[in-house]
């Protein structure tokens, strides 16, 4: 099995990878420290954003979904991002603000 990094911790990770290359992020919403599900919501700045949700395939390996495709509105990001908490009120929300569109994570984006 694979050893699993605390929330808590990798959201800070992302948020430093972030800043150090001159992206905006924050915490939108705080999930559980210890496990808690976690979405990007990477805004370009022009009202289009991708969401990623963090998963895990195979054996345990680290990977980041594309629940809405490529590119969606922000409204749409929203609903979805309500509908998630709605599900599980322990997830973690975290927007980037990049208008590359960088998601500042290392594990493959399929």
């Amino acid at each position: 099995m694979t050893p699993r990094l605390k929330s808590g911790l990798y959201v800070k990770a992302i948020i430093r990878r972030a800043e150090v290359e001159g992206a905006a992020a924050f915490v939108v919403r705080h999930g559980s420290d210890e496990a808690g599900a976690l979405f990007l919501k990477i805004s370009r700045l022009d009202g289009t954003c991708t969401v990623l949700n963090q998963a895990r395939r195979g054996e345990g390996e680290l990977i980041w979904t594309k629940p809405l495709g490529e590119t969606t509105d922000d409204a749409h990001a929203r609903d979805y991002l309500e509908k998630q908490i709605r599900f599980d009120p322990d997830i973690w929300i975290i927007e980037i603000e990049d208008r590359q569109g960088r998601a500042f994570v290392v594990e493959p984006v399929v």
